[in-house]
């Protein structure tokens, strides 16, 4: 597992206690002590806990029955002993690295970087492809929990139309200030919480909803309806010749319930499934409502691991072609000369776009924000373009965008056509 944060300690308890058949053979962060913390937290006796610097010694240390620790990705990305990854950092740089080292290793990966995985995932799933190895997203997540749901909808020959997300909060402005005292009330870091108030969380996952079922977006940002009933009460919220001309779009609601699940809405296909429906209580139609209430984040990530691992099955990945991207926009008024801080900073939240209209306007992805530098001001609620900013230098997520949008761009019919809606 890459990682030793808010989310790795959770999936630690899960499977040293509780996940016959699965082992955490190490734990891979760049301060060490963070990852002995995750393994002694869950009662693992410190004497049985080996810090590794090689492949060869990490292989020992798993033959010996010992759990391991590293602060190199190359080290527990190539060990032979190693079956499959998890990436559970939730940092675009670090998260690129871990993912093309298993890659190159040929190990299958579970990520849980959505942040990673909405910026570069086409790119990454093709570099996966070609390696013969899965990288998958994960039970628990938003994404998945969404996309098990669309599956069971299809299953029943019923035409998805909606794929929602129910969050309790959103305030674009908010920032590591505001959200400090939440942070630590739940040992998370004030960035993390940040980018679920500020909407950037959200659209990161669903980007990754759209580009896995092909769905597209209503408008920028989505529409994202403030509404404190339950979904069922939605089903008339929504045009329905727009979601259909789309083939579908990818939503959110912000006070909704159930709190903190996911919705998917259909329609029949023809008048028997419509009497079918109306009799098992769904209504009259002609937009049924189906949800999940919960996503339970690192309680649930074993079952990835295992799908992956045992089934060679996937919960998730892109089809191909981005359809739906995140885009940086400003939190502030920001200046010619900063240099823009990270996901959930002070200077920037992320919004949903269309990819063609992304790569049309040229607009900056807001999971390659970071560590740009402005050459011209930029008002509050602007969208940041990649003429605007000077990129890092020789930064692998960059290196990776780059060939992602050589090798796929977007086809311009998947433009957004229809007028913003309030």
């Amino acid at each position: 597992m890459f990682g030793a944060g808010y989310m790795s300690r959770g999936i630690t308890t899960q499977i040293v206690r509780y996940t016959p058949g699965l082992r955490l053979a190490v734990i891979c962060n760049r301060t060490v002590d963070k990852a002995i913390g995750c393994y002694t937290a869950v009662g693992v006796d410190r004497a049985d806990i080996r810090e590794v610097t090689t492949a060869a010694a990490l292989d020992q240390a798993i033959r010996d029955g010992k759990y391991a620790v590293t602060n190199d990705p190359a080290v527990a990305a190539s060990a032979g002993l190693i079956d499959i990854t998890l990436e559970a950092t939730g940092h675009v740089g670090y998260g690129a690295l871990a993912t093309t080292l298993s890659i190159q290793h040929g190990k299958p990966m579970v990520s849980m970087n959505a942040e990673l995985d909405a910026t570069c995932g086409p790119i990454l799933k093709a570099m996966a492809d070609e390696a013969g190895v899965i990288l998958s997203g994960a039970d628990g997540d938003q994404p998945v929990v969404q996309i098990n749901l669309w599956r069971y909808v299809k299953q029943l020959g019923l035409r998805p139309l909606l794929c929602g997300n129910i969050k309790g909060l959103q305030d674009r402005y908010r920032t590591p200030e505001t959200q400090a005292a939440f942070a630590k009330q739940w040992g998370q870091t004030p960035e993390m919480v940040t980018s679920f108030a500020d909407g950037t969380k959200i659209s990161f996952e669903q980007a990754i909803t759209a580009n896995a079922t092909g769905m597209t977006i209503a408008q920028r940002g989505m529409i994202g309806h403030e509404f404190k009933g339950h979904v069922d009460q939605m089903v008339d919220m929504y045009d329905i010749d727009q979601m259909r001309s789309l083939g579908g779009i990818v939503e959110y609601v912000v006070g909704g319930l159930p709190s903190p699940g996911v919705y998917v809405f259909a329609e029949a296909q023809d008048d028997i499934q419509k009497v079918y429906l109306n009799y098992g209580k769904l209504g009259p139609g002609p937009v049924y409502s189906f949800y999940t209430g919960w996503h339970l984040t690192a309680l649930e990530v074993h079952n990835s691991l295992a799908r992956v691992a045992l089934l060679k099955d996937v919960p998730i990945e892109p089809l191909g072609p981005p359809v739906v991207e995140v885009i940086a926009m400003a939190k502030r008024p920001l200046k010619a000369g900063e240099t823009i801080d990270g996901i959930g900073g002070f200077m920037t939240y992320g919004v949903c776009e269309t990819a063609a209209i992304q790569q049309q306007d040229r607009l900056l992805p807001m999971g390659l924000a970071e560590g740009c530098r402005l050459k011209r001001d930029i008002a509050k609620d602007e969208a940041v373009s990649w003429d605007d900013v000077i990129p890092p230098a020789n930064d692998l997520p960059h290196q990776l965008r780059a060939k992602q949008d050589a090798r796929f761009g977007v086809s311009r019919t998947l433009a957004r056509t229809t007028e913003k809606t309030s």
